[in-house]
């Protein structure tokens, strides 16, 4: 077993302290959903260290205020905003194709939590494990040629602690046979998108790109507009600026370069578990497993074809 990774960083640090001397110029990033909550300071951080931000978002005019706020708050105009509906493979496709310059950095950061009533898309698909983990699949495999193009790009998966929920379960992915329940479906799309990064690494290493996923931490959000608020303990509570750290952490920190396939927590390594904690921190084996990743991504590919 390898030794867990550790920074300086931890569960109080601010996405500026992780960046703090990290020159980011000529980088390019895009960031899913980074128009509020920890998705625009992870923008505003990347952003002030010197990279243009694109800002992936479902309403663009949201956007376009997020990054205009950006560029007053850094006094630089580095951030512009597209459409991306992640819940739509034809809004992904056209995303893609729409894109057609190096890739240094892709940040998974959208996502839906507890959806309180069963919602399908187009193709049949679950709406949580649509939106959180094929639509950013999709996005990830169709910017391969991109981020390959870049020379070293990294891909950060944005889980959480729902993972410990659920795991992946492959015989009823659509909830076609169990009864739907909105923890279970977020608990699955979350341990999905962990898979993600351990898959993409051990496909992609060889090219220069390595993903990693992450827990944010308990952040009031609009994600939790489902679930009547933010229930943490205030003790336990990140600002958005903390939340985004870790996510910036793995974007951007020359301490992770060349480090792939893992999950990380308040800007280190999360431990593996077998059973879920009392205060849910760390991330459920099958959840890290390459041989989930493997199946998942293969059972991705063919929901795509």
């Amino acid at each position: 077993m390898t030794e867990r990774i550790r920074t300086p960083f931890g569960f109080a640090s601010t996405a500026d302290e992780v960046l703090a001397g990290v020159d980011l110029s000529g980088r390019r990033a895009i960031i899913t959903g980074g128009a509020a909550g920890i998705g625009v300071e992870t923008a505003r951080a990347l952003a002030a260290a010197g990279a243009e931000v694109v800002l992936a978002v479902r309403r663009v005019s949201a956007g376009e205020q997020a990054a205009a706020d950006i560029a007053a708050s850094i006094g630089a105009d580095r951030v512009t905003a597209r459409e991306l509906d992640l819940a739509d493979q034809d809004s992904v496709r056209r995303f893609v194709a729409g894109w057609d310059q190096p890739l240094h950095i892709l940040v998974n950061n959208a996502g839906i939590m507890a959806l309180p009533e069963l919602e399908r898309t187009a193709e049949g698909w679950e709406m949580q494990f649509a939106t959180n983990f094929m639509g950013h699949f999709a996005l990830t495999v169709g910017l391969h040629d991109a981020l390959a193009a870049a020379g070293g790009a990294r891909v950060v998966s944005v889980s959480s602690s729902g993972n410990l929920f659920s795991p992946v379960v492959f015989d009823d992915l659509h909830f076609a046979f169990r009864p739907y329940d909105p923890l279970l479906a977020y608990g699955q799309s979350k341990s999905a998108e962990a898979l993600l990064a351990v898959e993409a690494t051990r496909r992609w290493s060889g090219e220069g790109i390595h993903a990693n996923a992450l827990n944010p931490g308990a952040i009031a959000t609009g994600l939790q507009k489902h679930t009547g608020g933010l229930r943490t303990p205030k003790e336990r509570q990140k600002t958005p600026q903390q939340g985004a750290a870790t996510s910036v952490l793995l974007a951007a920190s020359p301490l992770l370069d060349g480090v792939g396939g893992r999950y990380f927590e308040d800007c280190a390594e999360a431990p593996v578990v077998t059973e879920r904690p009392a205060d849910y921190t760390g991330v459920a084996a099958y959840a890290v497993d390459p041989g989930n990743a493997e199946r998942l991504w293969t059972v991705a590919s063919d929901l795509l074809a």
